[in-house]
């Protein structure tokens, strides 16, 4: 045993690294069962508390891919058509928004690039054109113009930078979800595809994936300004009835704008009140030209986030007149937080601004005392209360949530940034949560019997030395999954057969060896002399097969993807680990038991 003091080294340093990397995701399950069991508000305050600390523990814990805990493939494109209308700005006139749209259309029927189609759009209408009208490329200067192809050169730049922009963006918001291991990766010029594990909740990703969290702060309107809009409007549909029907009785039954916009009971900050139904009719009518040249430039309507009144027709929703000047965006914000208000208990997102938003806040409130200012997400108004004072700490806060997890969401997305351009979903799988428990499932009890019946047939066939490399076998599995942890893998169903081949092979290294002591014996050596010279000629044998075995998995590896990289991972962390237990555990055990000379052990 003198000289196998360094291999026993080896074997319990591999042992107890092993155990550091998989601990983590011992009390991560752990952790998680305990918040399960815990009610809604204390699920949210332990996680608040203990935020970082469960970060760290998914990170660092053993991650199941897709097709085992179930979950979501999500392929997202950046709508870089309405990014390069918003990129342009002001100087986005008919024209430049025609060629975008038809080039839009050609790019998606043709599957070539956007931007060269609309460049080339451009060039086609208006051969002596200069997309510098609209764009100023990285090049131009006060001396001269850019050429379209600098132009050309220039949106592509900023179109991949959007792109990248929304994958970090994407990986933040997801990182704060809490999803263990995901695959976040671009496609093409203008995709981003998510694979998210574990996830069951397809809407609210949906949300969290697109949600673009612009946040704005708006001074409402004057309650005169809106007053006297709703009156010129009712008016003017009263005239398109009057027009179309024969008595005044019928003009008035028959006001389209009536029919679905409540303005009975109103407060002097809104238009009116419509159900979720009819709202879509409310903007149809509220957008034509002649409407628009009735409501005062300065101000917009918007409807807010929240129902304002539950009624026997449905839920109502105000349209509240708000100013088109934006007083402050959600750029400001440096922290944010879900609480509870204190009267109502309902959950509400707390905000602090960083120095320069706060210092702009104090002016604003300073300047509106008594009046309101609504708080804009994503076009939605989710509250719009009074300044009572001036407020100079550079603090807000979003009311009218409808529930704890939508509270988290919006701290998830305000935190993490606005997207730099919209993304629409384009592709979704969705692997349900009963399959990829049926996988691991099917995974443990192919592993678990097939390790029995291994364990069985070694211990028959080889007897003392079969229970040997059972022990050693033990330990093979518990080696593969520390190696998994340290790397950060993630274990997949193709990477559980992985691990039920490398069972195998590490048996057959024993296979070899305890076969070649046999021999060994039976030419009439000594035990001793047997086994020093079974493990010295089954090395080769062994080196043989695993080694290129191992290769194989490099390969697959390289070139492959998906299951074929989970395989190829297991297979080389497996291949790893039972060359490790079948030349360095089962020697030192053998040598531990025949360290007397006169000790007899059996090989079958």
């Amino acid at each position: 045993m003198k000289g196998n003091g360094t291999k026993i080294g080896f074997i319990v340093a591999f042992l107890a690294i092993s155990i550091y990397y998989l601990w983590p995701t011992a009390v991560n399950m752990l952790e998680q069962n305990y918040i399960e069991n815990l009610p809604e508000a204390e699920k949210v305050e332990y996680r608040q508390e203990n935020a970082q600390r469960l970060q760290n523990l998914r990170q660092n814990s053993l991650s199941l891919g897709l097709d085992l805990q179930g979950g979501m493939h999500v392929t997202l494109e950046v709508g870089t058509a309405k990014f390069l209308k918003e990129l342009a700005g002001q100087n986005a006139d008919s024209t430049l928004i025609n060629v975008i749209d038809v080039a839009q259309r050609k790019s998606r029927q043709n599957d070539t690039d956007f931007i060269n189609e609309m460049v080339q759009e451009f060039e086609q209408r208006y051969p002596d054109g200069r997309l510098s009208r609209y764009y100023r490329s990285d090049a131009e200067d006060i001396t001269r113009r850019s050429s379209n192809e600098e132009i050309k050169s220039y949106l592509k730049k900023q179109r991949d930078s959007a792109v990248d922009r929304a994958k970090e963006i994407i990986r933040t918001r997801v990182d704060r979800y809490g999803v263990t291991e995901p695959a976040i990766f671009t496609q093409g010029d203008n995709r981003v595809v998510v694979e998210l594990p574990g996830v069951a909740n397809k809407q609210r990703i949906r949300d969290l994936l697109k949600g673009t969290a612009r946040l704005e702060f708006r001074l409402v309107g004057q309650p005169d300004q809106i007053n006297n809009a709703q009156e010129r409007i009712v008016n003017y549909y009263d005239k398109v009835a009057s027009d179309t029907s024969d008595t005044a009785q019928q003009a008035s039954q028959q006001n389209p704008l009536l029919e679905v916009l409540n303005t009975r009971g109103r407060s002097p900050y809104v238009l009116g009140y419509a159900t979720g139904r009819d709202t879509a009719r409310v903007n149809e009518l509220l957008q034509r030209p002649e409407v628009q040249k009735l409501i005062p430039r300065n101000i917009v309507f918007m409807w807010g986030a929240t129902p304002f009144q539950e009624t026997q027709q449905g839920e109502l929703f105000e349209l509240i007149g708000v100013r088109s000047e934006i007083e402050l965006t959600g750029e400001v914000i440096s922290e944010a937080s879900v609480n509870f208000d204190q009267a109502t208990n309902q959950p509400r997102v707390s905000m602090n601004m960083n120095a320069e938003g706060a210092r702009r806040w104090a002016r604003i409130t300073g300047a509106n005392i008594g009046k309101p200012i609504a708080i804009v997400l994503d076009g939605y108004v989710y509250s719009y209360p009074n300044v009572e004072t001036k407020i100079s700490n550079g603090r807000s806060s979003i009311s009218g949530l409808e529930s704890v997890t939508e509270a988290e969401d919006l701290v998830n997305i305000l935190l993490s940034g606005a997207l730099p351009a919209p993304l629409e979903i384009i592709e979704e799988r969705t692997v349900g949560a009963t399959l990829g428990e049926a996988s691991i499932q099917a995974g443990f009890y192919s592993t678990l019997i097939g390790l029995v019946i291994v364990a069985i047939f070694m211990i028959v066939y080889y007897q003392t030395g079969g229970a040997i490399a059972d022990l050693a076998l033990l330990l093979n599995i518990i080696f593969i999954l520390g190696i998994l942890a340290a790397f950060k893998a993630t274990l997949t169903l193709p990477g559980i057969a992985g691990i039920v081949l490398t069972i195998g092979m590490a048996v057959d290294a024993n296979v070899l060896i305890f076969d070649r002591i046999r021999e060994e014996q039976r030419a009439g050596k000594t035990l001793r002399a047997a086994i020093e010279g079974g493990y010295s000629n089954a090395m080769s044998a062994i080196m043989d097969a695993n080694v290129t075995t191992f290769f194989v998995g490099i390969i697959l590896y390289s070139f492959g993807v998906g299951p074929i990289k989970g395989f190829a991972v297991t297979l080389m962390a497996g291949i790893a680990a039972s060359l490790f237990s079948a030349i360095v555990i089962t020697r030192v055990v053998v040598d531990y038991l025949t360290r007397d000379r006169s000790a007899e052990i059996s090989f079958g």
